[in-house]
């Protein structure tokens, strides 16, 4: 499959604090699960403790359609981007990227965009999470509330 048939999503929310602090912020992966919809915790795994490129984690998640849990699993990720202040990206399951791409505004806020790419499913089960439970769309709900959540927690 070419990197062209990949499904890509993108939000961005600016923030009123430095670079740096909205760089600690979303790269704590120990604090995804008190931000994300979907991912309920995470935890540095195979030695590493703290985010570095090459570092492990693992990460519990949860799909939910109101009330009612649909689907429960855990991720292994890996970090495959990390310059402080600017840029911070892993790979889950060797095959979606997430990338938090930071930039610092004069005003001293930062605009930081979260994205994500991945190859679309296969047969049956890849129309019924791209078409019927649009997928594409709650993935991109999913980083507007985990922004906005970021962004509530450093502007107070």
């Amino acid at each position: 499959m070419s990197d062209d048939a990949r499904i890509e999503r993108s939000a961005t929310m600016t923030i009123k604090r430095p670079a740096g602090e909205v760089f600690k912020a979303v790269s704590d992966i120990t604090r995804i699960g008190d931000r994300s919809p979907e991912c309920i915790s995470c935890r540095w795994v195979d030695g590493a403790d703290g985010p570095a490129v090459g570092a492990k984690f693992t990460g519990d998640n949860e799909a939910k359609l109101g009330p009612v849990s649909l689907k429960k699993w855990t991720t292994t990720s890996e970090v495959t981007a990390y310059e402080p202040g600017r840029l911070f990206e892993f790979v889950t399951e060797g095959y979606t990227t997430w990338r938090y791409e930071l930039e610092p505004i004069d005003d001293g806020s930062t605009k930081v965009t979260e994205s994500v790419s991945y190859p679309p499913g296969e047969g049956f089960r890849g129309f019924l999470y791209q078409r019927v439970l649009n997928r594409p769309r709650s993935i991109e709900k999913g980083m507007m509330a985990t922004l906005g959540a970021v962004k509530a927690e450093l502007e107070g």
